[in-house]
């Protein structure tokens, strides 16, 4: 996951941000110490307090304290408990596996990290947070968090900080040393530059800003109205708001009223057409484009918006991650505003109106992905529209099975890109489960689920996928989407030794393709030819089809097809000891991979990088990009990756002669590989021949006996972060110095993955002297996260 990996310092997912930051110094302090000092800080405060600006403002501030960096989660995406792990598990780049909940993805991921996760905004789903927060905590020794909410978590050892309101004026009217009264200033010189404090209108802003309670939201709204009606007017209109929701809501705390009956008189300044389209954007979740608010509140929309920009119920355009520009609508407006749509019984036909435009927008994004052109672009606007689409989703799952089932199609080749088609298989089954049986689109959808499996290793499942839709193809006139098929069948089928069929399968696709002249079809045919033979042994063959596959026209094939045909090319002139060429072509693929943010591709490219540089006797280099695809595949979830790079860790220690380390990780990939049901490709098993055979006269048969047991012992977690403790730029550079037998039992119960509770009940000592004697151990040798004490342990054949 993103948040395991090393080099994650820092703070991640947190907006940029564009106004200053007035007062709450002494808040800022008090969280950074409590957070020192509790592992739950709980801010608490109504909406519009600033809540969430001040845990930004205290994350950059406390960044440097966690190895693991800083990663906001922003709970207002999770419309319902039950996405509460959901979005966090995305915001940490944590990828959902089948039959693994995202709960339990997250907590493993915790579990060997340091950091702290910022929960925003979970006063809709906090019983749901709650029980999150109490299962990550005891099994995650390292993890702090910091949530903001209307009301405690509540659970035990949470500290719970009240956030005030800005300080107000002094009793004698003067504005000095006031936080309400600078920001008001400051914003307010925002709306109008010619705005000045003056003797005149000093005492009129005291006034004004006590009325709002010192909310930062209130002010802000009311300082952009300065240009409009000017601050006497503002405040005695004002008034009149106040008193009016006082009255129409007695039970309320004042503060409640004083924000409320802000948002009210914004919205009820709106004229009718204006409030309707306020009311219609309010479905949004993050920020939206003009046309999707056009496609979602009519053609008369666009110069409401810029309506609604100027009364600050939107921030001004900026560009998003896809270059188009943005509004956005403050977390606390759009919850008014959706109020305001059921109340008016608009939402059924709002969130189907925004279902019908991340449904074209997705049918377009993947219409521009088909060629590799266009693959960036549309996989940023994606990107973009990521919050919206998994509402639009989850509104088609329950109203619209044919819309969900189009939409997922859709969306398939982007959650490849960004290694989430895992995640998408459920998505993609459920919904073809409504789809008639040999439909279109029922086919699409199970060619998906194919990838999806292949993905995870899962070869069976794969091919099942893919003779389904050869199955229900039979008869047809043959077209790409059984060409598709066969191919994907190919791959599924070498991969539990069903050589023959295999190669069978991808004759018959590349056949096929050429004859109905679908260039994606048929390079992806010829690259599963290519596997094929390779796995059979053919290397001239598979040399043959690499360059078939590279050679098809790329203006017609998707850019992860384009990519993997460069991957493979890479590996059959490696394997034919054109190694100039190879690195060319690796060089290649591995820069359009980081350009298209293709991860898998990245992995696989920086795996190839890696062979080739140790072939040419630069282990430094070589260790460099073995560790990164080690990082990226271990983020993704992808075993075939991660077995691959556990391989060629092998063949690097072994060029440095480093013979244990070679036997040990050699043993552990062949353990995991047949646990996987992958078989052991026979230029792979060659190749590790002669190595293995050299280990062996230099350590001795019972050194050898000994490396490969620790090494076949591992389990798949354990034996990545082995191989990225070797392969680190600074490994060894920390020594695990003069510790006791207790510090060296700790630090191997720590990498076997115990928590400090379960270590203090091993050993019969309390949990605050565990966590005593790992902070001296941390003191002594300068690892910090308990994945750095994994690696000392594992360096020190502790484990």
């Amino acid at each position: 996951m993103g948040a395991a990996q090393a080099g994650t310092a820092g703070t991640h997912g947190f907006p940029p941000v564009r106004t200053s930051f007035v007062g709450r110094a002494a808040a800022v302090s008090d969280v950074r110490r409590l957070l020192s000092e509790h592992r739950l800080v709980t801010v608490t405060g109504s909406g519009g307090m600033g809540k969430t600006r001040l845990a930004g403002e205290v994350a950059r501030l406390v960044a440097g304290r966690f190895a693991d960096g800083i990663w906001l989660a922003e709970l207002a995406l999770a419309a319902a408990p039950e996405q509460v792990a959901p979005v966090i598990a995305a915001a940490m780049g944590v990828p959902e596996l089948p039959g693994v909940p995202a709960a339990q993805a997250v907590a493993r991921a915790l579990a060997r990290s340091q950091l702290l996760l910022v929960l925003d905004n979970c006063e809709h789903v906090i019983e749901a947070v709650a029980g999150l927060c109490a299962e990550w905590l005891p099994a995650a020794d390292e993890l702090r968090i910091l949530a903001t909410s209307r009301e405690p978590v509540g659970i035990a050892g949470e500290l719970r900080y009240r956030l005030a309101p800005l300080t107000l004026p002094g009793s004698d009217g003067g504005t000095g040393a006031s936080d309400a009264v600078a920001l008001f200033a400051d914003r307010a010189r925002l709306a109008d530059p010619h705005f000045r404090m003056t003797a005149d209108t000093g005492p009129v802003v005291a006034r004004l800003v006590e009325r709002l309670d010192g909310m930062p939201l209130a002010i802000e709204l009311a300082a952009a109205r300065v240009e409009a009606i000017g601050v006497p007017v503002l405040l005695d209109r004002l008034d009149e708001r106040l008193s009016l929701l006082t009255a129409a809501d007695r039970l309320a705390p004042a503060r409640h009223q004083s924000l409320r009956a802000t948002v009210d008189w914004s919205y009820q300044l709106l004229g009718e057409h204006e409030q309707q389209v306020f009311r219609a954007i309010s479905v949004f979740p993050a920020p939206f484009t003009l046309d999707g608010a056009e496609a979602v509140a009519g053609d008369g929309a666009g110069p409401v918006i810029m309506r609604l920009v100027d009364c600050s119920l939107l921030t001004p355009p900026h560009a998003g991650p896809d270059g188009r520009s943005r509004y956005q609508m403050l977390d606390t407006l759009r919850r008014y505003g959706a109020d305001q749509l059921a109340a008016a019984g608009e939402q059924p036909a709002a969130a189907a109106a925004l279902a019908r435009c991340v449904r074209q927008i997705a049918r377009r994004a993947c219409g521009e992905m088909q060629g590799a052109a266009g693959e960036l672009a549309a996989a940023s606007w994606l990107d973009a529209e990521d919050p919206a689409i998994r509402d639009g989703l989850a509104w088609a799952l329950h109203h619209d099975p044919a819309a969900a089932l189009d939409l997922v199609i859709s969306l398939a080749p982007w959650w490849k890109l960004r290694g989430r088609l895992v995640t998408g298989y459920p998505l993609i089954r459920g919904a073809a489960a409504h789809a008639p049986a040999g439909s279109d689109d029922w086919c699409a959808a199970q060619y998906w689920l194919g990838q999806a499996a292949h993905s995870t290793g899962d070869f069976e499942t794969a091919a099942g996928h893919f003779t389904a839709i050869i199955d229900v193809q039979s008869g047809r006139e043959p077209g790409a989407v059984l060409a598709g098929a066969l191919a994907g069948r190919a791959a599924a089928l070498v991969n539990v030794s069903r050589l023959a069929e295999g190669i069978d399968d991808a004759r018959r696709a590349v056949a096929l393709a050429r004859a109905i002249g679908d260039p994606g079809s048929e390079a992806l045919a010829r690259q599963n030819l290519h596997i094929a033979l390779y796995y059979a042994g053919d290397l001239d063959g598979a040399l043959h089809w690499a360059r078939e596959a590279v050679a098809v026209n790329p203006a017609g094939v998707p850019g992860w097809i384009a990519r993997r045909g460069l991957r493979f090319l890479t590996v059959a002139l490696y394997e034919s000891a054109e190694l100039s060429a190879a690195r060319e072509r690796s060089t290649e693929g591995l820069a359009l991979a980081r350009q298209a943010g293709d991860l898998p591709g990245q992995a696989a490219f920086l795996d190839l990088m890696a062979d080739l540089d140790r072939l040419a006797g630069q282990l430094a280099e070589a260790g460099t990009h073995l560790h990164e695809a080690l990082e990226i595949a271990d983020r993704i979830g992808d075993p075939t990756a991660l077995l691959n790079s556990l391989d060629s860790c092998g063949h690097w220690c072994a060029a440095g002669q480093r013979w244990g380390q070679a036997v040990t990780v050699w043993a552990a990939f062949q353990a995991l590989n047949q646990a996987e049901g992958a078989i052991d490709i026979p230029p792979d098993a060659v190749r590790r021949a002669q190595p293995l055979e050299r280990a062996g006269r230099a350590l001795g048969p019972d050194g050898t006996r000994a490396a490969g047991q620790r090494g076949a012992a591992m389990g798949m977690t354990t034996a990545v972060q082995f191989a990225l403790m070797l392969t680190a730029a600074d490994e060894g550079a920390a020594q695990a110095g003069p510790l006791s037998p207790r510090e060296r039992e700790l630090i191997a119960l720590v990498a076997r993955g115990r928590t400090d509770a379960e270590i203090a009940g091993e050993l019969y000592i309390s949990v605050r002297t565990v966590r005593s004697h790992l902070d001296r151990i941390r003191d002594k040798t300068g690892f910090r996260r308990r994945a750095d004490l994994t690696r000392l342990a594992l360096a020190e054949g502790l484990v």
